[in-house]
């Protein structure tokens, strides 16, 4: 008899999902294949195509696919962001893309976090570097994850673990996930637009990486700010219990 909450709640997630899925299938048996073909293929614009014949329903279909993705970790999420900005164009696409991907992350930061937190330590024994920027990211979670946020191309599974087994706070990963996948969706998806349009304009890059400097900039003076009024208050703290305690 299981006598342990969480592995029943894991059980239960488990099953839960598994109905999903299952669901899923049972309202559209061609799903699952059709999907898998596209992704398979690697074509940009097939799946553009693929997300747009769901007509008036493609931009809450590449919603829930681009949350659902981001909340596995797989495919890549680059993939339907930058199919997002060929269907509904650079900043709407972009925006759908940060908004679905930051929702799904968290997912994955909850279920890491609460009930796979074995499986998240495995991943990130196998890096050694990961492993000191967790111990760094316990002071200085919010800029930490909003930083690694910003480089594009980390794959998202790795940061959803690092933020699970770190110190911060679900309000500082939600927010560090949301400012900082802007910069780096938005790169990943104007390159993949591009190449595929074949139609480069490097100024849409170039004032993506100002605002990411600037948005770097800003978490740092941020921390530097908190980090003073944390300092300001334990000393206020000490001087107050220095000055309870009884003379000798």
């Amino acid at each position: 008899m299981l006598k342990n909450p969480m592995t029943i709640v894991k059980i239960i997630a488990f099953f839960l999902s598994c109905a999903l899925l299952y669901g899923i299938h049972l309202a559209n048996p061609t799903f699952f294949p059709e999907l898998w073909h596209v992704l398979k293929s690697g074509d940009l614009l097939a799946t553009a195509d693929y997300i747009r014949s769901f007509g008036s329903w493609a931009m809450f279909f590449s919603f829930w696919l681009v949350l659902f993705v981001n909340a596995i970790g797989f495919p890549p999420a680059i993939i339907f962001s930058t199919a997002n900005t060929l269907i509904f164009g650079i900043v709407p696409g972009i925006v759908l893309s940060v908004i679905a991907e930051t929702i799904g992350v968290t997912i994955s930061f909850l279920l890491l976090r609460f009930l796979f937190r074995s499986s998240a330590e495995q991943l990130i024994a196998k890096h050694p570097r990961l492993k000191k920027v967790d111990a760094y990211s316990g002071k200085n979670g919010f800029t930490v994850m909003l930083i690694a946020r910003m480089v594009p191309y980390i794959p998202s599974a790795l940061l959803n673990a690092l933020g699970a087994l770190s110190a911060i706070s679900i309000k500082d990963y939600v927010i560090a996930s949301f400012v900082g996948k802007f910069p780096s969706t938005a790169i990943e998806a104007i390159i993949g637009h591009d190449t595929v349009l074949k139609n480069p304009d490097p100024t849409r890059l170039v004032l993506v990486c100002i605002a990411a400097i600037l948005l770097v900039a800003g978490a740092w003076y941020y921390e530097r700010h908190v980090e003073k009024k944390a300092d300001a208050m334990q000393k206020i703290i000490d001087e107050h219990a220095q000055m309870k305690k009884p003379a000798k």
